[in-house]
C-alpha cells in the first residue's frame, strides 16, 4: 500500500496507552514532537504524558477519523491493532510501521513462514486446526512440543507444553477452538533479542544484543553485554536487519531469539517478532545515547536515525506486581535509575516499572 502524501511531522498519533506508549510520548517530546494517544482505557498511563488523548475503542471510526485529523503520522505500541483500524488510518495518513509488519507479527504461523522464507532458523512448526492435525504434527515434530494459539497471547498466555501423549487432550482443549500452531521444543541455553531501527529512507541501526531472563513467562532481567561470541552477536544483528528490511518496516522491530549450544558452537533460533519497541530494550534509556523509544519516534517522523552507541554496561529489572509497592527503596541505590509507569492498580503479574542499573562499560577483546 502506498502511503498518502508526506507532510512535515509535528504530531504523532499513538495507538495504545500502556507503558510503551507512555515512553514513546516522552521520547517524542524531547524531539519537539507532540503525541495524541488513542486507547479504550480511560486510566491509560500514556495519557499522563501525552499532549492529548482520545478514549475510544480501536474500531471506532469516528474516533479514528478524529485522530487522523489531529496528527501527521500514526504508530502503535502493540502488535494486535485490528487490521481494519490500520487500513482505515492508512487510507488517510502514513501508518508506521506499515500494515505488512502487523500482518506478519499478528499470526504465529504467518510469522514462522516469513522467517523461514528469509532463511532464518526456527523451531519445526505445523498448523493445527483439528485434533487430527495435532496428532499428525506430533508424529513429525515429536515430544516435547509447544502448542500455541496463532493469534494473541503474550507472557506465556495462549500456549501449552506437550511433554508426552497424556498431555495432548488438555493442550488441545486449552486452545478453545482457536487456530493454533505446533512448535518443536528448542533446547536453548539462553534467550536473547535483537532490536533494529529502520528509517523512512531504509537506513538501519541495531542496538547491542541483550540476554533476557524470564520468570513465570514474564521478562524479569535484560543484561548487556550478553557475553556472546562475536560471530553470534553479528548473526543476531543480521537477523534483525533482514527482518526489518524484508518487512519494509519503519520504526523499531524486535526479534526474540533462542541461543542453542551445540558441538559446533552457538546457534540462533528465531522465536517471535515484535513490530514495535520492546520490553527487552528498556535498558537503552539509561545505557545508550539514543534509546529505542527515541529511535522509533525519529524513524516514524522521518528524522535521521542516530548510532545507538552504548556507553555503559547495564542490567534492566522489571518491577512486577507487589515489587512496586515501595519503589522509594530503589532511589538510594547507586547507579540505578527508576522508571515507574504511573499505573494506579497493582496486580499480580502486571509490569509496574523498571530499574536500569548501569556500570562502566567493560573492555572486551575477542
Amino acid at each position: 500500500m502506498t502511503e498518502p502524501a508526506a507532510r512535515p511531522v509535528r504530531t504523532v498519533g499513538i495507538l495504545g496507552g500502556g507503558q510503551l506508549g507512555r515512553m514513546l510520548a516522552l521520547a517524542g517530546a524531547r524531539l519537539g514532537l507532540r503525541s495524541v494517544v488513542l486507547c479504550p482505557d480511560a486510566d491509560s498511563p500514556a495519557f499522563e504524558v501525552a499532549a492529548d488523548h482520545i478514549v475510544a475503542p480501536y474500531e471506532d471510526e469516528d474516533a479514528l477519523a478524529d485522530l487522523a485529523a489531529r496528527v501527521d503520522v500514526v504508530t502503535y505500541e502493540f502488535e494486535n491493532v485490528p487490521a481494519s483500524t490500520a487500513a482505515f488510518l492508512a487510507a488517510r495518513l502514513p501508518v508506521r510501521p506499515g500494515p505488512r509488519s502487523l500482518e506478519v507479527a499478528q499470526d504465529r504461523l504467518v510469522e514462522k513462514t516469513f522467517l523461514a522464507g528469509l532463511g532464518i532458523p526456527t523451531a519445526p512448526f505445523r498448523a493445527v486446526d483439528t485434533s487430527a492435525d495435532l496428532e499428525a504434527g506430533l508424529a513429525e515434530v515429536g515430544f516435547p512440543a509447544v502448542l500455541k494459539t496463532r493469534r494473541f497471547g503474550y507472557d506465556g498466555k495462549g500456549q501449552a507444553k506437550i511433554s508426552n501423549p497424556d498431555d495432548v487432550p488438555a493442550a488441545f482443549a486449552a486452545m478453545k477452538g482457536a487456530p493454533a500452531i505446533l512448535e518443536g521444543w528448542v533446547p536453548f541455553s539462553r534467550e536473547i533479542s535483537v532490536l533494529t531501527a529502520r528509517g523512512l529512507d531504509g537506513a538501519l541501526v541495531t542496538f547491542d544484543v541483550p540476554e533476557n531472563e524470564h520468570r513465570q513467562h514474564i521478562l524479569k532481567f535484560s543484561r548487556v553485554p550478553a557475553g556472546l561470541a562475536a560471530g553470534t552477536e553479528a548473526k543476531a544483528r543480521a537477523i534483525g536487519e533482514a527482518v526489518a528490511a524484508a518487512l519494509d518496516h519503519v520504526g523499531v522491530v524486535a526479534v526474540e531469539l533462542f541461543l542453542v549450544e551445540t558441538a559446533e558452537g552457538e546457534r540462533l533460533i528465531a522465536n517471535e517478532i515484535a513490530p514495535r519497541v520492546h520490553n527487552s530494550g528498556h535498558w537503552t534509556e539509561s545505557a545508550c545515547l539514543v534509546s529505542q523509544f527515541e529511535a522509533h519516534m525519529r524513524a516514524v517522523a522521518g528524522l535521521p536515525l542516530a548510532d545507538p552507541t552504548r556507553h555503559s554496561d547495564v542490567e534492566m529489572e522489571n518491577l512486577i506486581g507487589d515489587e512496586a509497592r515501595d519503589p522509594t527503596r530503589f532511589l538510594a541505590e547507586s547507579g540505578a535509575s527508576l522508571h515507574l509507569y504511573g499505573k494506579t492498580e497493582i496486580r499480580q503479574g502486571r509490569k509496574m516499572g523498571h530499574i536500569n542499573r548501569i556500570r562502566p562499560r567493560s573492555l572486551r577483546t575477542v
